[in-house]
């Protein structure tokens, strides 16, 4: 079953949210700080976060980056009233897989749980293989990149990335492609989210020369691969 961690400090949506998680088969706990939410983290096995931002003791953003801290994969989704632009990308750059504001649909919660399910668990095919990618051994499976012995554990929104732009290497790959395959949707917060992304793999990439991520503006990305 899966087991979703649920941090809200609104007492009367916590339960609502709690019964509804559970009648659709999730198991859930429920806390309503950010300390308590993280000691129940380290203590126990979660499939997947869900944070209100404004929380006692310690707020959503400090919790989804000591989440990742410890759990780099774990999905993480964002429930709450702020709205603005600024706070979305802050949730994304924190490590968030998903932000949704209030008031909100269940049956899209419900909808955007078991599609970020399914690509997270899709990565566990054991027909996927180490790949080379100019200096680098990319393993998709094991969401790393081996640089000589330096091996860097990936976040899974890095791999998926990596492993698209690898399957496309010196293709351009639309952006609406990469969009809906990794985030679900190719809404404006969704492409702020990747473009913060690219950068990442970009520095992650930076050790060989001879790789390029080319950005066709407004069309898509690249992954140029010199192999010389």
């Amino acid at each position: 079953m899966t087991r979703i961690l649920f941090v809200e400090d609104d007492a009367n949506l916590g339960v609502l949210l709690k019964e509804n998680l559970e009648n659709k088969g999730f198991e859930t706990v429920w806390l309503r700080n950010g300390k308590e939410g993280m000691d129940a983290f380290k203590q126990q096995q979660f499939n997947l976060c869900i944070l209100d931002v404004m929380l006692p003791v310690k707020d959503g953003f400090t919790l989804s980056q000591e989440i990742r801290a410890v759990d780099n994969d774990i999905p993480i989704i964002f429930l709450t009233a702020r709205s603005m632009h600024e706070d979305k990308i802050h949730a994304f750059e924190t490590g968030a897989d998903d932000y949704i504001t209030k008031p909100f649909s269940t049956q899209e919660l419900y909808l955007r749980i078991n599609a970020i399910l399914r690509r997270t668990q899709n990565k566990t095919s054991p027909s996927l293989k180490a790949l080379n990618i100019g200096k680098f051994m990319f393993d998709y499976t094991k969401m790393t990149l081996t640089f000589d012995s330096s091996v860097k554990r990936l976040s899974s929104k890095e791999a998926d990335l990596i492993h698209i732009l690898v399957q496309n290497r010196n293709e351009l790959v639309p952006r609406s492609v990469i969009l809906t395959k990794i985030w679900g949707n190719d809404d404006y917060f969704s492409a702020k989210s990747m473009d913060v992304y690219i950068s990442k793999i970009r520095r992650l990439l930076r050790d060989d020369p001879g790789i390029e991520i080319l950005n066709a503006y407004g069309s898509g990305y690249k992954l140029i691969v010199n192999e010389d």
